[in-house]
């Protein structure tokens, strides 16, 4: 591949044996795919688990791209041979592109290249490649530069097949070139499925890791143990309000963060995003007066207040800093056990404990009392140290793996900007 001046129909990044091709050409999505529309089937005909043809939902498209996978192959839903003709619906054919035609997901374009012979649903549209004019792995990469919310229409938006027919797309007229291109990218993303594929099981494998160090309820010792603590007896067991005080923060606004604040911070939608079970570094800053905010000290255990989901709100973080300002809407839990050991215990086996004492619905919202009420099972603070110890390692490993996905994803977005027309 060479680096050059892009022309307006060539792009920055070509193959050898094509340095001397013509420029690509501009066309319209029909001139090399036939697009295909979904159907809106009523809810007694969904949700088959076994049937002839897998049905495809727009969410089905987002858990596979999420994955960072290209083919879809699994389906929630099937539709049988039966029903198909009662709807009179179609089948749409294998290596086709499906994507989302309606509402805010058009947004993201996620996709993915159908393995066998499916339906859609009418949220779904579909390309196909023409034969001799362009392959279906070409498609799925070319239709990624197509900016869908530029053709869509409507108060909620949406691209009808009409709008999908014309875009405007450019492409290169051999299909040698498509396909070199096509097997470039499509190499880099199974380099990422693995590495997704390997962060999962890295998750797995600390799930698992988790379930053994921590006793069960009702058990006084994990089934896991270190050598040195075979004998060392059965674990404490108390409420978590015997063994740690629960304060809250003191309410720090979006606008009261500084770029380059005197005092490190925390704000409890941070939680949600930024942070694991164990806190090293702080992203955020203020310099709101620290007679006006509430200072952590070393190894604290925060617990959002409040959250969409009860489950969602269970979660828990060891602040390894001291004097870190923690806004409203977070629980501050301190004690005399080893942080990261607290944290991963009620990330883990009480995670689930935990979300039970959360109270509403449209809102979670959990507050000291129920947290107090906990049950919590600890050993001697070196053994503590030993099983946080274990499952950082653990988590420092999934993290390093997690920035070469990272790094491959950065890759191939590079690769596309240069291997398609900047128009």
């Amino acid at each position: 591949m060479t680096f050059g001046e892009s022309a307006q129909n060539l792009p920055r990044l070509r193959f050898p044996e094509f340095w001397d091709a013509e420029e690509w050409e501009e066309g319209r999505c029909r001139d090399i795919a036939t697009v295909h529309s979904g159907y809106g089937f009523p809810d007694r005909f969904q949700g088959v688990k076994q049937g002839q043809y897998p049905f495809y939902k727009v969410s089905d498209i987002s858990r596979v791209a999420e994955r960072g996978c290209t083919y879809i192959r699994e389906a929630n839903n099937h539709i049988d041979i039966a029903t198909l003709n009662k709807i009179r619906a179609k089948t749409v054919p294998s290596g086709t592109v499906i994507f989302a035609k309606i509402g805010e997901a058009i947004r993201s374009n996620r996709r993915a290249i159908m393995t066998i012979p499916a339906v859609i649903d009418n949220n779904t549209a579909g390309l196909k490649s023409k034969k001799n004019l362009s392959s279906d792995k070409f498609i799925f990469y070319l239709w990624s530069n197509v900016s869908l919310m530029d053709y869509a229409g409507g108060v909620v938006p949406a691209v009808s097949k009409s709008a999908l027919e014309n875009v405007r797309l450019c492409y290169p007229h051999d299909l040698e070139e498509q396909q070199k291109i096509a097997d470039c990218l499509s190499s880099v993303d199974e380099l990422i499925e693995a590495q997704e594929q390997k962060i999962h099981l890295l998750r797995d494998y600390k799930k698992g890791l988790m379930q053994q160090l921590f006793p069960q309820e009702g058990e006084a010792v994990p089934r896991l143990r270190f050598p040195e603590f075979e004998n060392a007896g059965e674990w404490e067991y108390d409420q978590i309000g015997n063994i740690a005080s629960i304060t809250k923060g003191k309410g720090l606004s979006k606008t009261d963060l500084a770029k380059e604040g005197e005092t490190p911070c925390i704000r409890y939608a941070e939680l949600y995003t930024l942070y694991g079970a164990v806190i090293h570094e702080i992203v955020s800053s203020t310099n709101v007066p620290e007679e006006s905010l509430v200072l952590s000290q070393a190894h604290d255990i925060i617990i959002p207040a409040s959250g969409e989901t009860k489950q969602d709100i269970a979660r828990a973080a060891c602040i390894c800093p001291k004097r870190v300002a923690l806004g409203g809407d977070i629980n501050i839990l301190r004690s005399n056990l080893h942080g990261p050991f607290f944290s991963y215990a009620l990330n883990g086996p009480l995670r689930h404990t935990v979300a039970r004492f959360a109270q509403g619905d449209t809102v979670a919202h959990l507050y000291s009392k129920q947290i107090s009420q906990v049950n919590l099972a600890y050993p001697a603070w070196s053994e503590q140290q030993k099983i946080a110890d274990c499952l950082s390692s653990v988590d420092d490993l999934i993290e390093t793996q997690g920035q070469k996905l990272d790094a491959l994803r950065d890759h191939k977005k590079g690769l596309m900007q240069q291997l398609f027309p900047v128009h």
